[in-house]
């Protein structure tokens, strides 16, 4: 592989003023920041970045308006959101022009709920309220139709960096419940459904032999893959507790049969590739493995291309191209890496800040819609945070040459 001029990544501000502004998460499974025509980039607006946000702070939520000079349009607001995940931003897929989800929180109850908003019609067009069993999106299928959903009061108490300040957790007083776990909500009906339980994961961990007793066990990133018939996710719990931490990659058919616990663990930020394989980390690789097979079936470029395999990763919507943003010093960047010839380019560092721990600044790839742009966060020269985009800009028609290192 050789770095090659066939294409070069210019990165350029996006947002800015005196306010802070983020989109949150990481860019997997299509969490795509652009609406359908993409002209539309959806973010959130804070004042403070250096800590968690208390209990009645509202993030705003904006639009930025590409076409007009990236004109900020406040639309909403939400309770339910922090600086590093956001507040779950998903556009509709059936309806990916107009209407978005993101997660909020009754500030009264501490109640979590999940909200669908139209930008045409300026409203709430839904809220997936349960009362007694309160949920946050926590995933929409890629081709829509249905929502993984999680009790954030529940990561809230065992992972603050994956939850929201002032949460109600309705299964706090059970380590491991039957009654909680992963939820798929149908978007049109509002019907929602219990896919594997906490009690179901702990059965399986005993019997691999982990001791469980008196941990409480939570979930992390359902990552619904690209045909919508499997989840892979992390059951995990003694996160307080660095040598005690259960840390099980899973995955699971979408009917809620086939729950399978891995073995080998591809790192905690992977990514859903075509079929049944998901893009993660082994040693110095950035490998595919195959979730059916249980085994490393390939890999992506070479450590070189790759120093950090386990940063943020993400891979284009048509699947050609593939992103990793990782951490040197004080700065970010990005790896562009084009799978059809190896072909890849390397962005210069930005800023992230001294931000760590629950308020630190994940260097986060989001694809745009037509495969060209990437969304990342980086701190500006005023050390305002705002969102920077990273173009994808073709230099050369001609297929670059593959050479080894």
């Amino acid at each position: 592989w050789a770095e090659t001029p066939s294409f070069e990544l210019k990165v350029e501000q996006v947002t800015s003023g005196a306010k802070h502004h983020f989109f949150g998460y990481i860019g997997q499974c299509q969490t795509i920041p652009w609406n359908a025509s993409d002209r539309y980039i959806l973010g959130m607006e804070i004042g403070k970045i250096d800590r968690m946000p208390k209990q009645e702070e509202a993030a705003t939520i904006i639009l930025v308006d590409t076409t007009e000079n990236n004109k900020i349009i406040r639309v909403e607001k939400t309770h339910a959101w922090n600086p590093q995940q956001g507040t779950m931003f998903y556009w509709n897929p059936q309806a990916a022009e107009t209407q978005f989800f993101f997660n909020d929180r009754d500030v009264k109850t501490g109640k979590v709920f999940a909200v669908l908003y139209d930008i045409e019609k300026k409203e709430r067009v839904r809220e997936y309220r349960y009362d007694k069993t309160p949920i946050g999106n926590s995933g929409v299928a890629q081709n829509g139709g249905s929502f993984l959903g999680l009790n954030y009061g529940r990561l809230t108490r065992l992972r603050l960096v994956t939850g929201y300040p002032g949460s109600w957790d309705w299964s706090k007083d059970d380590d491991a419940p039957d009654y909680d776990g992963i939820f798929v909500v149908d978007i049109k009906t509002g019907k929602k459904r219990l896919l594997v339980s906490y009690r179901q994961l702990a059965e399986q961990l005993q019997q691999r032999g982990l001791n469980i007793e008196g941990t409480a066990l939570f979930i992390n990133h359902t990552l619904w893959n690209r045909r919508g018939d499997h989840v892979y996710f992390f059951v995990r719990g003694g996160w307080k507790h660095r040598g005690k931490r259960i840390n099980m990659p899973c995955s699971i058919h979408i009917d809620g049969t086939g729950l399978t616990l891995h073995d080998k663990h591809i790192g905690g930020h992977p990514e859903w590739a075509e079929d049944n394989l998901v893009i993660g980390r082994q040693g110095k690789d950035q490998i595919l493995y195959d979730i059916g097979k249980k085994k490393i079936v390939g890999k992506l470029g070479t450590p070189e291309i790759f120093p950090e395999p386990e940063g943020d990763i993400s891979l284009s919507p048509n699947g050609k191209w593939f992103a990793n943003g990782y951490k040197k010093r004080d700065k970010n960047y990005y790896v562009v890496y084009r799978r059809s010839d190896g072909a890849y380019g390397r962005s210069k560092g930005l800023d992230k800040g001294s931000y760590a721990g629950d308020i630190r600044i994940d260097p986060a790839p989001r694809w745009n819609r037509n495969n060209n742009a990437l969304l990342v966060p980086g701190i500006a020269k005023d050390k305002t945070r705002q969102m920077f985009m990273i173009r994808v800009i073709a230099t050369d028609e001609s297929p670059p040459v593959k050479a080894n290192n």
